[in-house]
Parts: C-alpha cells; structure tokens; sequence
C-alpha cells in the first residue's frame, strides 16, 4: 500500500515555534527530508529510527537539480508504503517551492497534507518585538524575495511607491543592489531599515539603519545570511 507525504513548515528557526501538529506528524513519520536551515535542535527531537535526509541546497548548487531529486525521494518512499515529512524551513508556500512540490504530488496523485508553519516574514520580527502593521505607522505589508528564478525581474517602481511595511527574504547577499534599486526608484533614502541576522535562535543578531546606511552597517557587523529585511516607518518602534 502507498503511504502519506506531510509537506511540514518547521516555522522561523527557534524548535519551540515548530507547531503541536508538526511535531506529532514528525514522531509518527519514517522519512524527514529535511532543509538545510532546520535548526539542529528540531532534528534532535525526531526520535530514532526515522530515517532523516538533509535535501537543502548547499552554496553553487543547482537548485532545479536538487528538486528533482527531492521529488524523486518523495515518490520512491511514498511508493515503499512510507510516511514521508517534507520538512521545509518556515512556511511551506513562501519562497520555499512548496508549491512545485505540490503540484508534483498532484500530478502522480500522491497522498498528501500541507501543515502550516510560521513564516520568517512574520515571525522574526515578532519575535523581536517589531510590529509589522501599526495604525500609526504602516497598515500593509509587502513580501519579496531578495532574488528570483533566472529571467524574472522585481517590479523596483513598483516596491519603492509602496507606503507600507517591505520585508525582503533571501536578500542579504543583495543587499547593496536591493537598496540602490530602492533609492534609484525614488524611495527616501532616509526611510528606517532593520537587518535579522538568524531570527529566533541563539546566532539571531539585529542592526538597524536606513536604505543609504544599512549596507556599510550590515559590512561592519559581517552580517551574512540567511537574514531578513524590514523597511519601513515601524522600524522606528524597535528599541
């Protein structure tokens, strides 16, 4: 008989934000495939005997490569009768391919269950005490990524005319590039920016600055990734 695929968001970082219903699917499962930034401690709490792959993307690799060969993983457990957890950092559907994976299990008419996890979009600064929507300040939130698929583009007109909250994922090691597209686009280039250096865990580290000053800042502190970005009039609520 084929078995289940849970597609599991493991949430921003911190194991205690991995959710109830996450952790039980997990303690039933044989096989986690596993991200690359799941915290350690999510992994000790797998019990033994489960079968833990780790299918994250190292730096240089091909990542339409790398999917096809965790899709392939997927099906050959599933068709072994396996209880597959596709582990992925935060959310499921937010930058992370859940929805390839998705449409994968759908075409081969896979059995399986998306369980929600707490994206790094919010969660981080909530975590840190940063409202992303203030009546005061911001009643709307834009989410990009820092990069896209090759031959994509990010509208920069558009983002930089946006009024409300901007967090940028996966854009640390662009960030010089995404400030001066801000900038040259029009936004003030006073306008308040926060940088989360691994929100939510003991590595988590914060600077703050605005959209002309926050690159030679992020240099100073060697902030590298993975790290979000918030920009926007609430970063002046952050102490």
């Amino acid at each position: 008989m084929p078995g289940k695929v849970y597609l599991i968001g493991a949430g921003p970082g911190d194991p205690d934000l991995l959710t109830l219903k996450a952790y039980k699917i997990i303690k039933k499962s044989d096989v986690v495939l596993y991200d690359r930034l799941i915290d350690k401690s999510i992994l000790k709490k797998i019990p033994k005997g489960i079968k833990k792959i780790l299918v994250g993307k190292s730096p240089g690799e091909d990542s339409d490569i790398l999917q096809n060969k965790i899709n392939e993983l997927i099906e050959k457990y599933y068709n072994e009768g396996k209880i597959v957890v596709r582990l992925k950092s935060g959310d499921p559907f937010l930058f992370g391919r859940g929805g390839e994976e998705l449409e994968f299990m759908k075409q081969r008419n896979i059995d399986f269950e998306v369980i929600p996890g707490i994206t790094s979009a919010i969660g981080v600064p909530t975590y840190i005490k940063l409202p992303l929507t203030h009546r005061n300040y911001s009643s709307s939130v834009m989410i990009i990524p820092g990069h896209l698929k090759r031959n994509n583009v990010i509208n920069w007109e558009i983002v930089s005319k946006f009024d409300g909250t901007i967090v940028i994922l996966m854009g640390i090691s662009n960030i010089e590039e995404i400030m001066n597209n801000l900038i040259s686009h029009g936004k003030d280039e006073n306008t308040p920016v926060c940088v989360i250096h691994y929100g939510t865990t003991k590595k988590q580290k914060i600077v703050k600055g605005n959209l002309k000053n926050i690159v030679e800042i992020v240099k100073k502190n060697k902030i590298k990734a993975p790290g979000i970005i918030v920009i926007g009039k609430v970063v002046d609520l952050l102490d």
